[in-house]
């Protein structure tokens, strides 16, 4: 069969999808990733075909996030949810998505012009891209959303729903009706929940993790990819003392854990290295050049896949992102994670810990020394190495990629028209 995958032009978003998208190439399905055309080469660095989709206009503020860390200090918080505390602010959240989910329709057209002229039997999209469900209704082709995170967006429109009904709202009054009448209005559709929601949810995040909604998820393993790059030499040499990674990720929140804390990175760096340890920290330039003395046992690089360098690790410290989570259970690596929310930061933070695989220190609570002590209890304390251990085998629950393939060939033959 055809699948097209429709992905927000953003790092973060894009390395979620490519083993399912390895997966079905594997077993002999004509894979397409319709995607930015500036955006392209993050597709075909990972061996699929991309699909330029727009112009360069479009969407050109966020693809310049790819390559302009500056800009990541306008990311916050206002996007970030709690689900577990109460919060007066979802209603406010809700109108938020739903302008960030308005982006993508200045490429409905050219998404319709795809879909009915390469006829996918199946288009996989990013919850970002609601368009992508309409292109497939148009073609007659099956749809689904992939997740990269908790889903934020079907548990938000589940409460506007609960809350207009209570008020007794008419449809005019949903915001998700500014949303998708300008894109279904054009194709002469009616909107129906699928087309915001998808016809299922392909969901890679651990079953414990999953919230409480009442929709069709297929749960699939997230199977961590972090990009390719030549391995290091000294990451091929023999580890003599427990090695520790720093990253604050690709999508810009935990790039702000310092200045929002108050603590810099001079002083994180300073106090981990009193520990018997070899601390490997990625980290930017403008990071870098702060640390005007590097200690014997700390290495700063730019980037290392975290394929690549985890399975040396014996510890991670991060700010809860979901590609470095994924990354370090699917190693089997415990975790100490300063929560910068942007998305679900802070229920993947107390999940972990809940679970034994990690500790968890608030941002308003960081300072180098609690660092420092938190990272050696980790690594002390056998229980977090078996809490890493059991969060691995709970994740691996869960279909791989591969084998969620049949399952989408089957739920194609049963939703296509």
């Amino acid at each position: 069969m055809r699948v097209l995958f429709t992905v927000f032009p953003a790092t973060a978003h894009i390395h979620p999808i490519v083993p399912l998208a390895w997966a079905l190439q594997n077993a002999g399905h004509d894979v397409r990733v319709a995607i930015h055309p500036d955006a392209v080469d993050l597709v075909t660095d990972a061996g699929l075909t991309a699909i330029p989709l727009g112009n360069r206009e479009i969407l050109s503020s966020v693809v310049e996030f790819n390559s302009n860390l500056d800009l990541l200090d306008g990311l916050d918080d206002s996007l970030a949810l709690d689900t577990d505390r109460e919060t007066p602010r979802w209603e406010e959240q809700w109108y938020g998505l739903t302008q960030v989910l308005s982006m993508f329709t200045p490429v409905l057209q050219d998404l319709v012009s795809l879909t009915e002229s390469w006829r996918p039997d199946l288009v996989l999209w990013d919850p970002f891209c609601p368009a992508a469900a309409v292109a497939a209704r148009v073609s007659g082709a099956a749809q689904a959303r992939i997740l990269w995170g908790q889903d934020n967006i079907a548990w938000l429109r589940a409460k506007s729903r609960q809350q207009l009904a209570s008020r007794g709202a008419t449809p005019g009054q949903d915001p998700v009706n500014a949303l998708m009448r300008p894109m279904l209005s054009c194709y002469g559709l009616d909107y129906d929940e699928e087309l915001l929601l998808g016809q299922w949810t392909i969901d890679p995040m651990p079953s414990g993790m999953r919230l409480p909604l009442d929709l069709p998820y297929q749960p699939m393993r997230r199977v961590p990819y972090n990009g390719a790059a030549v391995v290091p030499d000294w990451l091929l040499a023999r580890v003599d003392r427990p090695r520790v990674c720093l990253t604050l990720g690709l999508g810009g929140r935990g790039r702000q854990l310092f200045r929002e804390s108050g603590v810099g990175f001079p002083e994180i760096v300073a106090a981990l290295a009193e520990l018997d340890i070899e601390l490997v920290a990625t980290i930017d330039a403008k990071q870098r050049d702060l640390v005007t003395t590097v200690p014997d046992n700390v290495r700063l690089v730019d980037y290392v896949p975290l394929g690549q360098l985890l399975p040396t690790c014996s510890a991670i410290i991060h700010h809860g992102g979901g590609g470095t989570f994924a990354a370090a259970v699917a190693h089997q690596v415990p975790q100490l994670i300063t929560p910068m929310p942007f998305w679900g930061e802070h229920v993947t933070a107390r999940y972990v810990a809940d679970h034994g695989a990690g500790l968890l220190i608030p941002s308003a609570e960081l300072t180098a020394e609690n660092l420092r002590d938190q990272l050696s209890r980790l690594l002390t304390e056998p229980a977090f190495g078996k809490g890493a251990a059991d969060l691995y085998q709970e994740m691996r629950e869960a279909p791989s990629p591969a084998e969620l393939v049949p399952v989408l060939e089957d739920l194609t033959a049963e939703h296509r028209r």
